[in-house]
């Protein structure tokens, strides 16, 4: 099959391509330059530069729509949240022989609202951290003065990309340990960020569990733990570990997904509290996740079983077991974080109360390698990734 992967610079976009074209599938890469992370890999058949989903969303789309005619393209997988929403809005523009196999537009929307997913777990009898709405703007100071929330608090636009006149406003989660901090980095947020929800920090281990839908109904799933974050405080996981899906935490998920009829792989992020071993939701991604080499190291072929469910579903319904302790190390967000850890004071750091400590998390990333592990993009077999992130990363840190 031809198959085209936008976003060619995201990790995911490597782990599938790796995954389909090692076997026998034609992948054609694109990105807003011709060179990418995975356009290096040796299982790339073609690269692309587009116009940028960003700040060209029309002229992305059209030259998409364009190509896919041109290539005779089988499937079509946006990678990322922008071009994710792009695609899912025009997809009935695109030719009728190509497969897009995402969730429908109502459900991506739901998926990205951050206020509903949380009124969707309520309503599944699904753990939630306490939250309060803040509507607009001009309400941050009535509403920081009766949301009756314990500092710290965590702070999350409803939406993570916002379309705006002059292009697309990437959000992200911020803290506050008082009245007065959090009344300035909401102040400090675009207006048209808003709905903004506040909600208490739960201090304990963040984990994912992932799935695989094939028209509301689940045809494949897997968890991981995150062992190091970036930033510690939370944030993208560096290393991570295979385990067993939570049966309590698989129950809520696959509650939620099916509310939402999903269609398509989700990630559905947890936060498992230290106190009780509560699982609180974070949030739902409608795409393919950073981590999703780990998966396929595991035993769990997302990306084949994706392409494939629709012609060959009855394959999928009984998922074979996978490894279980796995690890994934992405080695230059590792020494990123490093330096987070020699560079910043602890207040900068922001770190949760059961953090092991500066030292002991430093010279746990100095350890070279442990058990079970795998390198996410360094592959001897396939060793173009690496060399270009390598060079990536030299170039952005030391500024040559």
């Amino acid at each position: 099959m031809n198959i085209f992967l936008t976003d060619g610079d995201s990790r995911s976009a490597l782990a599938v391509t790796r995954s389909l074209g090692s076997k026998g599938h034609r992948i054609f890469v694109g990105s807003e330059q011709a060179n990418s992370l995975a356009s290096s890999s040796k299982y790339c058949h073609e690269n692309l530069a587009y116009p940028s989903p960003r700040d060209d969303p029309e002229a992305f789309t059209e030259f998409l729509i364009h190509y896919v005619k041109e290539k005779r393209i089988d499937v079509l997988l946006p990678m990322t949240d922008v071009s994710l929403l792009l695609v899912s809005r025009h997809r009935n523009l695109f030719p009728a022989q190509c497969s897009i196999p995402i969730p429908s537009d109502e459900a991506i929307h739901a998926a990205a609202d951050k206020n509903n997913v949380l009124e969707l777990a309520r309503s599944v009898g699904m753990s939630v951290p306490g939250s309060y709405n803040i509507e607009s703007y001009d309400s941050i100071e009535s509403a920081i003065d009766s949301c009756g929330l314990n500092y710290p608090v965590v702070i999350k636009p409803t939406r993570s990309r916002i379309r705006s006149q002059n292009g697309w406003i990437f959000t992200h989660v911020e803290y506050a340990d008082d009245h007065q901090q959090l009344s300035h980095k909401l102040k400090a947020l675009d207006p048209l960020a808003y709905p903004v929800v506040l909600q208490e920090r739960v201090v304990g281990t963040g984990a994912g569990a992932f799935y695989c839908y094939n028209k509301g109904v689940c045809v494949a799933k897997f968890a991981h733990a995150r062992i190091r974050e970036k930033p510690p405080s939370g944030g993208v996981s560096v290393v991570r570990e295979s385990r067993l899906v939570d049966p309590t935490v698989d129950k809520y998920s696959q509650a939620l997904l099916s509310k939402l009829n999903w269609h398509g792989v989700a990630m559905v992020e947890l936060k498992i509290d230290q106190s009780d071993g509560s699982a609180y939701l974070m949030e739902i991604n409608g795409r393919f996740w950073g981590s999703l080499q780990l998966a396929i190291d595991a035993g769990v072929d997302f990306p084949d079983i994706l392409i494939n469910m629709d012609k060959e579903s009855s394959i999928y319904e009984d998922q074979k077991p996978y490894k279980i302790g796995v690890k994934s190390r992405w080695f230059w967000g590792d020494v990123d974080l490093l330096l987070l850890y020699l560079l910043k004071s602890e207040r900068s750091l922001n770190l949760p109360q059961n953090h092991p400590g500066r030292l002991r998390a430093i010279m746990s990333i100095l350890k070279p390698y442990t058990q079970n592990q795998y390198f996410e993009i360094l592959r001897l077999s396939d060793i173009g990734p690496w060399l270009y992130e390598s060079r990536k990363w030299i170039k952005t840190n030391f500024k040559i």
